[in-house]
């Protein structure tokens, strides 16, 4: 990182506001998540969760032959019926 700080103050919610500089440093874009974590030691680091939009949408349809239902079918378990 080139050294971007910044602070922000967490207001009665609990929410805070990334501050535009370090937006752009760390490149966050609407939809990405911040993962917090606290150390056994107290110190706290964020991660940027990149939101990947479009991640499949280079791949081709593959007729496997059966008719699915997507609704229906997505949230099948192996071993339910």
């Amino acid at each position: 990182m080139s050294g971007v700080e910044d602070e922000t103050t967490v207001n009665d919610s609990f929410s805070v506001t990334v501050p535009a500089a370090v937006r752009r440093e760390a490149g966050i874009e609407a939809g990405d998540k911040i993962r917090w974590r606290v150390g056994d030691d107290g110190e706290l680091s964020i991660e940027v969760v990149k939101q990947r939009y479009g991640a499949f949408s280079s791949l081709d349809p593959v007729d496997t032959g059966a008719e699915t239902d997507v609704a229906e079918d997505h949230d099948l378990v192996v071993g339910d019926s």
